[in-house]
């Protein structure tokens, strides 16, 4: 029991000395240790307030500078916008006049195809290929020309007002990803350290696959810019081809369309000479027929007169040759009735002429109704080419669209 109650060792003075001693040096030194640690936090602190102060405004230049930068391309693409929108609107009337052009051409080539059908329903020596005919072919021609021309350029013109589509396509969605983003860095920008609405992000530091860098950033806008002056350009080029080739057909077809004018005046006059001088000729011809006709029946009437001359002196030589023996006598009577006979005779053979003068009543009458036929082949064609085709290339208007 008494060794259970045994007190506790006692220490020497000295001891207790040092003790305390060494309870000061130690508590002084963590003193001036943690005094130091106040000094360098208080330093740390501060200098971590400075860089975060000066990280934040250089934060915030940033986004001010990138701001101006997003200004700047949403100006630059804003302008370039409205510049390919106004060149297409203008393109697109440029596409109008082409269709128009287009459109108008098909009358005419109708009508040049429909001359020269008509035509071909000249008949005789007059289905000619003459002046009028090579004229209307080369018109043909002409317009089958115009008309693919115009259309090969309102396919060029419908392939360009697409790609200024594409241009302003582009333009309005980089114009969109501009405008958003100026919002998203315009909120950024009014922030503050006390907005009720900063809050802590995970991994809001972590750079995603689809970042770009600010080269390929400006590049990109700078491409849509480029892309589009590029077709602006080739627009207005278009544009001034459209206008030079609308000009120079709307010249092409006005003046092959004057040359088959000219040249059908020209052959209307020509036949309506022609046909002028058969008139004349047949009422020439008609007025010699009625003379032949007059000489036929005085040549007739000769020859009738003659008969009963013929009879009685061949009667009276039938008679005498019955006179008997030596009575039979060539006398002078005898001689001059054969005389008288054979005189007769020559006389009426000499009048044959009537054979001939009814061969030419026959040539005239065919020459008459080669006539008759020639001047209705002229009148035909008269009505083909002055009636039929020049009054219906009166409603051919052509027009510089």
């Amino acid at each position: 029991m008494s060794r259970l109650f045994q007190a506790p060792p006692k220490f020497h003075p000295s001891e207790w000395h040092v003790a305390n001693k060494m309870q000061c040096a130690s508590t002084e030194s963590q003193k001036s240790s943690s005094e130091r640690m106040i000094a360098e936090s208080q330093r740390l602190v501060d200098e971590i307030e400075k860089t975060t102060q000066k990280t934040q405004s250089d934060v915030n230049k940033k986004i001010e500078q990138r701001l101006e930068e997003i200004k700047f391309w949403r100006q630059e693409l804003d302008n370039k916008l409205e510049q390919i929108i106004n060149e297409t609107e203008v393109l697109l009337t440029f596409k109008t006049r082409l269709e128009k052009a287009l459109e108008s051409c098909k009358e005419p080539l109708v009508i040049a195809q429909k001359c020269l059908l008509n035509r071909q329903r000249r008949v005789g020596i007059d289905l000619v290929h003459d002046e009028v005919e090579q004229e209307l072919v080369k018109e043909v021609e002409v317009l089958q020309g115009v008309i693919a021309l115009l259309e090969c350029t309102l396919e060029q013109t419908i392939e360009q007002i697409r790609l200024n589509r594409s241009a302003k396509y582009n333009l309005e969605m980089d114009l969109k990803d501009k405008f958003t983003a100026s919002k998203i860095d315009s909120y950024c920008a009014s922030l503050t350290n006390n907005t009720p609405d900063v809050r802590y992000a995970d991994n809001a530091v972590k750079i995603e696959g689809n970042f770009i860098s600010p080269e390929d950033w400006t590049d990109f806008s700078n491409i849509n810019v480029e892309k589009a002056d590029k077709q602006r350009n080739n627009s207005l080029s278009l544009r001034a081809m459209i206008d030079s080739i609308l000009s120079q057909t709307a010249n092409d077809m006005h003046k092959q369309y004057e040359m088959v004018n000219v040249a059908f005046r020209n052959r209307v006059k020509e036949v309506r000479d022609a046909k002028h001088k058969l008139e004349i000729l047949l009422a020439s011809v008609m007025d010699e027929t009625a003379l032949q006709e007059k000489n036929i029946a005085a040549l007739k009437k000769a020859i009738a007169d003659k008969e009963g001359p013929v009879k009685m002196a061949q009667t009276r030589l039938e008679a005498r040759n019955h006179r008997p023996n030596v009575e039979l006598c060539y006398d002078t009577v005898q001689y001059k009735l054969i005389s008288e006979v054979q005189e007769i005779t020559n006389n009426i053979q000499r009048q044959d002429t009537l054979a001939q003068a009814e061969t030419e009543l026959k040539g005239l009458s065919r020459r008459q109704l080669s006539l008759e036929e020639e001047i209705q082949v002229k009148a035909n064609t008269l009505y083909i080419d002055e009636v039929l085709c020049m009054q219906m290339r009166e409603s051919v208007c052509i027009n510089n669209f």
